[in-house]
């Protein structure tokens, strides 16, 4: 049935049709077509569902056609992006040299300064510190930087795929440069070879560089020569300046929370640097604590610890003097083993203690009277007889000035000069116990008035100097004439031009705190001009000398009476005349200074052991209020030559002279006065001089910072059979010294006083 339904019956006519018009031909019931009755409801949805089903295959069929034509693009896309990317790869690298040419460049030189005792002053150099190993720096700074900044770095082979694509997904996503991917490899790389430009050359190159670095050098390796180059802010180059930099600390000795800081830095040294904002700084470091507890380089129990003891900052490490002392061996270095290739070792004269004492004590008279007497600034030079410098403050505060006014503030000493117009008077046959009218005296149109106005009749020369009487050092220096004063000056250690006139007597030539205090060691040793230096040794990190102080001959100066003489009269200066302040329970002598209006306040003193000059004043020039040399300079002075003596035996100064009797001093006999001396002074001033003494020629000398050198041939002194004596200090370059020419003054200089 089904099949009649399915095919259709055709009739058959055979013959005529006419004529057969009935035969054969018949219809059944089976022929009947029967018309088909419709689908019921659920069969027509069915159908229905089919159809929408076949939909969506044709439609799936569509997506995966679509997704199937993107990948293929995308892979075809990848490839021409490699070989574009080989291309410029090879395009680039062509311009670099060759890679058998390649080698890592040596670190800059450190330039390690250490006090007399080993205590690190400075590091000094490119890289303000010296390089430390892997195995030596705590293992918390390695641990740290990986943590925050290469977590991968053991794994990777130079370039972090994952680290990569993050970084540009994250560019892409932010719409801005964000994040390099760069590898702490890389990051070598960059810091070794290349410049910080952001290009696409560079950046190939970084790459290619990055890749030879994982070939030539172990991880370990690669580790260590980053963290000991790269920048940590504030002039800090590696992990031991920037260590010293911000905790007074060697790396050797860092704290968990001061290496998250440490290496919470190198994101952005300048910028999170612990001295611009401590803040900033502090937060980055807890994401660094963070990482370092995510990858599992610390527990919970560290971290939360770490968190609770943030690092603190060292405030002082620019603000110590020591670095004044740091900066003069800076300048000194090249005259004695020239251009430094390699890591240093600068063993110094300095005591460090004594250093920090000095220091102390300057910063706490201007901290305690700064304000109410107008005073901004000080210096304090102290030297032993040996020439060594054992301690120099340069400033109230390296940090805010580096400006040494130890060696290079040329001021005038005021009556801190004195003595060498007393010494130039007795080396010209006076004695403390010569008499000298002290009253008002004119000289030209120049009156030298003493302190306060106030004058005392005829006195020796040992209370004039006591007690700082301007009008007899004027009669004095016109005595010996200014020459004899300037010369005697400079065989004693000045360096500066004096200006050959009266008013010297006062101090009026501007001289630095270095030099006036190394031209009264002499006086503290017995006659002689040691060599005034800071550096004692130099070797290499291994340990090799380059240079090293010898035992040398100092020659002497001035006489061994005359010295006696000398220290006798500076002796009653701090027992009963301006520097009482001075005084402690050691034998010392010394002067004390003041120039016009309290410009410069300064006393200068010594014992058999140590030489200390102080100086307070304003950089502008501006008048303190009433400040003296006793005042000021005489409390620091005290302050620090009775810490710096203690423990130390007891020794007297050079000299035995005593003065006579007041009662049985006789006057010195008094010499017509001679016109035609250009030296001598007017009758009613003072007295004439003998003939000047024949000078003994010395061998020239090295001098110190800022040095002008003297040459010693010609000083005019008198002969001493006790030349020389043996006093270790450096011993120094040949090409320093040098003649000095002597200013000639006129009868017309000396009258009126220019």
């Amino acid at each position: 049935m089904a099949n009649r339904r399915d095919s259709r019956i055709e009739p058959s006519f055979e013959g005529s049709p006419r004529a057969k018009s009935s035969e054969g031909f018949s219809v059944s019931e089976e022929d009947r077509v029967v018309p088909r009755t419709r689908k019921s409801a659920a069969k027509g949805k069915s159908a229905k569902a089919k159809s929408r089903g076949r939909g969506r295959d044709r439609k799936r069929r569509g997506l995966l056609g679509i997704a199937t034509r993107l990948a293929y693009w995308c892979f075809v896309l990848c490839i021409w992006g490699g070989i574009a990317a080989a291309g410029v790869v090879v395009y680039y690298g062509a311009k670099m040299p060759a890679a058998t040419t390649w080698s890592v460049p040596d670190r800059a030189p450190n330039i390690k300064i250490v006090s007399v005792d080993g205590a690190l002053i400075a590091n000094r150099g490119a890289s303000g510190g010296e390089a430390v190993g892997l195995d030596e720096m705590s293992p918390y700074i390695p641990e740290a930087v990986v943590a925050i900044e290469d977590r991968r770095f053991y794994s990777h082979f130079g370039i972090d795929p994952i680290g990569l694509s993050r970084a540009m997904v994250t560019n892409l996503l932010g719409g801005h440069f964000s994040q390099g991917g760069s590898t702490l490899t890389q990051q070598l790389a960059k810091n070794l070879f290349l410049t910080p430009d952001r290009t696409l050359e560079r950046k190939v190159q970084e790459v290619l560089l990055a890749l030879w670095l994982e070939h030539k050098h172990t991880k370990d390796q690669i580790l260590e020569m980053y963290l000991n180059r790269v920048y940590f802010g504030s002039g800090a180059y590696g992990v031991e300046a920037a260590s010293r930099r911000y905790f007074g600390k060697s790396a050797r000795d860092v704290s968990l929370s001061e290496a998250a800081l440490l290496a919470g830095l190198l994101k952005a040294p300048s910028k999170l640097s612990p001295a611009r904002d401590p803040k900033a700084a502090e937060e980055r470091a807890q994401l660094v604590l963070a990482a370092m507890r995510e990858t599992g380089k610390i527990g919970d129990k560290e971290y939360k610890t770490a968190l609770s003891a943030p690092a603190t900052r060292a405030p002082s490490y620019w603000t110590g003097s020591e670095n004044y002392v740091a900066d003069t061996v800076m300048d000194e270095l090249p005259d004695l083993i020239g251009d430094v290739r390699g890591d240093i070792v600068i063993t110094t004269t300095v005591d460090l203690n004594l250093q920090k004492l000095a220091e102390r004590s300057i910063r706490r008279l201007i901290d305690e009277s700064g304000k109410k007497l107008n005073v901004t600034q000080g210096a304090l030079v102290s030297i032993d007889d040996s020439g060594a410098v054992r301690a120099m403050v340069g400033g109230y505060d390296y940090s805010t000035s580096q400006f040494d006014r130890a060696s290079e503030a040329r001021r005038q000493p005021g009556s801190a000069f004195k003595p060498f117009v007393y010494m130039a008077a007795l080396e010209a046959g006076r004695t403390p116990d010569s008499i000298r009218n002290d009253a008002p005296i004119k000289i030209g149109k120049w009156t030298p008035d003493n302190y306060g106005g106030k004058y005392y009749g005829k006195v020796t020369l040992a209370t004039a100097l006591a007690k700082s009487l301007n009008s007899v050092a004027a009669q004095l220096t016109m005595e010996v004439g200014p020459d004899a004063v300037v010369e005697a000056a400079h065989r004693m250690g000045i360096q500066s031009d004096l200006q050959a006139n009266t008013s010297i007597a006062l101090g009026t030539s501007e001289v630095t705190p270095l030099e006036l205090t190394s031209a009264y060691v002499p006086f503290a040793n017995g006659g002689y001009k040691p060599d005034i230096h800071f550096i004692q040794r130099i070797t290499t990190a291994n340990g090799k000398v380059l240079y090293a102080g010898s035992t040398g001959s100092a020659p002497r100066v001035i006489k061994a009476d005359i010295v006696g003489m000398m220290n006798s009269m500076m002796t009653g200066t701090v027992e009963a005349g301006t520097a009482k302040k001075a005084a402690f329970n050691w034998p010392s002598a010394g002067k004390t200074g003041t120039s016009q209006n309290s410009r410069d306040a300064w006393f200068v003193g010594y014992t058999a052991n140590l030489t200390t000059g102080v100086w307070f004043g304003n950089d502008d020039g501006s008048p303190m209020k009433k400040v003296t040399g006793g005042v000021l300079p005489a409390q620091a002075w005290h302050e620090f030559m009775v810490a710096a003596h203690e423990g130390v035996p007891v020794r007297p100064l050079p000299g035995t002279w005593k003065s006579t009797p007041s009662d049985t001093i006789v006057p010195d006999e008094i010499p017509s006065a001679d016109a035609s001396q250009p030296s001598a002074p007017p009758a009613a001033v003072g007295q004439s001089q003998p003939a000047a003494p024949q000078p003994v020629a010395q061998a020239p000398a090295r001098q110190p910072r800022p040095a002008q050198t003297v040459d010693a041939d010609g000083f005019d002194m008198p002969s001493d059979s006790e030349s020389t004596a043996s006093i270790k200090h450096p011993v120094p370059p040949g090409d320093v010294g040098g003649p000095k020419k002597r200013r000639q003054t006129s009868i017309l200089d000396i009258l009126g006083g220019g």
